[in-house]
């Protein structure tokens, strides 16, 4: 699967991410888009793919993952936040994500889990084996800006990688849109 099927722009793919930046006022970094059969490895591994990130970065990393939250949002069309994934007892950060959660479309016990902002989505939807389809939209690398650089704890700004994606029930109800962008190989811990 190196190319997306997207129905979306990279811009429209991308919202939970920048409409973020759009609410502090602060110009978003410059997503450009790549097909997934140029991204250079791991990222191609641990990008290109239709399943979801937590259970693939855990695997990747030998290690569960947990959730930092950097931000959050709630309006009546979704819980929007963005968060930080965290591998080991070192809170070794492997992704710096966005991400819109309709809510409405979970089980109550799942949306408590969700609100509770400490455990990665993924992990929710296989905990309680809710079923669904991961809809990678489009590839982008960026170059991260002070926000992201600190995010992911990096010394200067860095080009890195990451996708859009779209978590659909089987009935194709939209229950996240998903920006995902993993730190450079030099800081992925294997």
């Amino acid at each position: 699967m190196s190319t997306p099927a997207s129905t979306l722009s990279l811009h429209d793919a991308a919202k939970p991410l920048l409409d973020f930046y759009q609410r502090g006022g602060v110009a978003p970094p410059e997503l450009l888009p790549i097909d997934g059969a140029d991204m250079p490895e791991p990222f191609r591994k641990l990008l290109v793919h239709a399943d979801d990130m937590t259970p693939t970065l855990e695997h990747f990393h030998g290690s569960r993952i947990h959730l930092r939250m950097v931000n959050r949002e709630v309006t009546e069309a979704a819980y929007t936040r963005e968060v930080i994934l965290e591998a080991g007892e070192g809170n070794q950060p492997v992704e710096f994500g966005a991400i819109a959660i309709h809510l409405e479309q979970f089980p109550e016990a799942a949306r408590e889990l969700i609100l509770g902002e400490s455990v990665p989505l993924g992990t929710i939807l296989a905990d309680h084996t809710i079923l669904h389809q991961s809809c990678p939209q489009a590839y982008f690398r960026v170059n991260s800006d002070p926000l992201i650089t600190e995010a992911l704890g990096l010394p200067d700004s860095t080009e890195l990688y990451g996708r859009c994606n779209i978590h659909r029930n089987l009935n194709g109800n939209h229950l996240a849109e998903i920006v995902e962008i993993l730190p450079p190989a030099s800081h992925v811990v294997v």
